[in-house]
């Protein structure tokens, strides 16, 4: 699966995944996302999809996890899992993506259902010539 982690610790990040998609709220479209982020130290950092009546105000289980990894005061990461019961393995929405940019350029990810499948993607293949910080003009 990824060169980088022992099938133990995919396990363990996917299970935490996993773990946060329970804890979603997510009365309007019934779509349960769960994300775990994998912090360069070994800790990890969960986050569940929470909906709003104003649907504009949703957020995703990805930014969710990032969000609270940052104000925890974590700035590297490792990998990210996104768990979902969805029959085709989901990969994060454009806005979660960009966020990850932000923070994490080289991030890979860690797709999974909650039947078994699994596939890890670089933020790199989900975001081809991505646009981050060096990207805006310095100065005035």
């Amino acid at each position: 699966m990824s060169g980088r982690l022992p099938e133990d610790a995919l396990d363990r990040l996917i299970d935490a995944a996993a773990e946060a998609r329970l804890r979603a709220y997510a009365p309007y479209s019934h779509f349960f996302v769960g994300a775990a982020l994998l912090l360069q130290d070994g800790a990890i950092v969960t986050g569940a999809n929470v909906e709003n009546a104003s649907y504009g105000l949703t957020i995703c289980a990805e930014r969710t996890a990032i969000f609270a990894a940052i104000a925890a005061g974590h700035r590297r990461f490792r990998m990210m899992a996104v768990v979902t019961a969805a029959p085709t393995l989901t990969s994060p929405c454009g806005a979660c993506r960009q966020v990850i940019r932000e923070f994490s350029p080289d991030l890979t990810i860690l797709l999974a259902s909650t039947d078994g499948r699994r596939r890890a993607v670089s933020l790199a293949e989900l975001l081809p010539e991505s646009f981050g910080p060096e990207s805006l003009l310095s100065g005035d």
